[in-house]
């Protein structure tokens, strides 16, 4: 077997301890959704971020695809997954990856808030969602409700975002 080495520890990376309650983090707005960033890719070197969702019942973005992996984990509820145009239901417990390239959407069908923790990697969705997303005071904050007018801004601002952070929104 060929020799391998670790590289050197890092001391100017430093451990993270996150509170998902931490009114200081990133809470934020995006489709109806409330996203709250717990680990961005400053804190990983880029190799991933973590993002806690809170999806309320009919909530979920379009289909879409990027060029990272995404996996989620259910904390609590089910979701509707549609990968490659067939559905599937994630109930709490259960964890989703979706590989990168793959067309998927996922919809909260269930009628109540679902909660799951999305991982993306490498980082840079997060900084998507910063650009496209409005601040909201928790992770447990309603989105607040758009206006056809202020929906088909966010689209439009999400659809020239896009391509930046690696992503393609795609027709329903």
């Amino acid at each position: 077997m060929p020799e391998f080495t670790i590289p050197a520890d890092d001391p100017n990376r430093q451990l993270s301890i996150v509170d998902p309650d931490d009114p200081s983090l990133q809470h934020l707005a995006v489709v109806g959704d409330t996203y709250t960033i717990l680990l961005s890719g400053a804190q990983t070197a880029g190799r991933f971020c973590l993002i806690d969702m809170k999806v309320p019942d009919g909530g979920g973005p379009g289909p879409h695809r990027h060029d990272f992996e995404e996996t989620f984990h259910l904390l609590e509820g089910e979701i509707e997954f549609t990968f490659r145009g067939q559905k599937c239901v994630a109930k709490a417990g259960m964890t989703v990856n979706i590989p990168a390239n793959a067309p998927h959407s996922f919809r909260n069908v269930s009628g109540t808030d679902v909660r799951m923790l999305c991982l993306c990697a490498p980082a840079g969705q997060e900084k998507f969602f910063a650009q496209v997303g409005t601040p909201v005071e928790s992770r447990t904050a309603a989105a607040p409700e758009l206006s056809p007018a202020e929906f088909g801004a966010f689209l439009a601002k999400a659809a020239a975002l896009a391509p930046q952070f690696r992503t393609e929104l795609l027709k329903p």
